[in-house]
């Protein structure tokens, strides 16, 4: 081992310990098209064994924001790899894409190995939830660029579609029906303001909130939609799907929709809004109107469908999520709009 490179704060030895550690975990997310072993130049994976006739591979790059730094102060790191995995995967859900493999990439001030054991952990567990191989990643530690104890994420997610079964918004039309699937709480965006809120308040995290804690609210990892959208999609006609993150439905519902003369008329009266939401706009005195721009407001993922296939999706859907609901329609009043 170098003791220059030592001297300048990067142990090759923590790197190796770390590769060893992570091994276990890597290896529970094994699929079909999982072709070789960590540790390479670059992760492999057959997809020829998927059966697909004209794939079309569909890819998201994503990370947590800084949800991070609320892990890091209060020594939660545990779950945040889930966050990442789902950030990636539900992006690449939305043009009907079936996961195949994920990397990922963590840049740390130190190289703790335990630490990146930690984060790994819950990378494979998201993995796990998304039917997805992690087939390779980096860590790369960084004096100077992280102070001791910090470190960033991003992740890779890459799916297929085949090209005549992509979602691509332009089978939308008037009338067709929004399904929304619940989030699992604020997910991995807006947590800027959210630490803002938590700072101006002065609020104690620890303090008991519902069944648990403030912190443990704050810090539920985001919903991964990899199962209820496969089982959706074997039954039903999906026109289009979003993936509900910054910039709350005003951002994310028109990205869906391919013809922007039409709009979107939400009536969200049985969307059960999380009592996490009702905090933050109580403490960050914040308009309805402003939570609706910000956060998901109780809704992670939506979808599409044709007005005589609401039910049987709505029953799918709740198989899965129980408290999924219509949460509108779409219109030719371009725009969103929430009544």
């Amino acid at each position: 081992m170098s003791e220059a490179y030592k001297a300048a704060g990067v142990s090759l030895q923590s790197g190796y310990e770390s590769i060893e550690r992570i091994r276990k975990h890597i290896a529970t997310t094994a699929s079909l098209g999982f072709n070789g072993d960590i540790g390479g130049f670059g992760g492999l994976f057959n997809l020829f064994k998927y059966g697909y006739e004209e794939p079309v591979l569909v890819s998201g790059t994503d990370g947590v924001g800084t949800k991070l730094l609320l892990a890091i102060t209060h020594g939660k790191i545990d779950t945040v790899g889930i966050d990442l995995v789902a950030m990636c995967v539900n992006d690449i859900l939305t043009v009907g894409a079936e996961p195949l493999f994920f990397l990922d990439y963590i840049a740390v001030g130190k190289n703790r190995p335990e630490d990146i054991e930690k984060i790994v952990s819950g990378i494979a567990t998201g993995c796990r939830m998304g039917n997805l191989s992690l087939i390779g990643g980096e860590t790369a530690e960084m004096p100077g660029m992280y102070v001791d104890g910090h470190f960033d994420l991003a992740g890779f997610a890459v799916g297929v579609v085949e090209r005549n079964r992509q979602i691509t918004g332009s089978a939308v039309a008037v009338d067709d029906v929004l399904i929304g699937i619940p989030s699992s709480g604020v997910h991995s965006n807006g947590y800027s303001l959210v630490r803002k809120i938590l700072q101006d308040a002065k609020a104690d995290v620890s303090q008991p909130f519902g069944n648990s804690t403030l912190l443990e609210h704050l810090m539920e990892p985001t919903r991964i939609y990899v199962d209820v959208i496969g089982a959706l999609r074997k039954e039903i006609t999906i026109h289009a799907m979003s993936h509900i993150t910054g910039g709350g439905y005003h951002e994310n519902l028109p990205r869906m929709v391919k013809d922007q003369t039409f709009g979107i008329e939400l009536d969200l009266r049985d969307v059960h809004v999380p009592a996490i939401f009702e905090f933050l706009m109580e403490k960050g005195n914040l308009t309805a109107e402003e939570m609706y721009h910000i956060f998901n407001m109780g809704i992670g993922f939506v979808i599409v469908v044709p007005p005589d296939e609401k039910d049987n999706a709505l029953r799918i859907a709740k198989e899965y999520f129980p408290e999924s609901c219509v949460i509108g329609k779409i219109t030719r009043n371009a725009g969103v709009h929430i009544r």
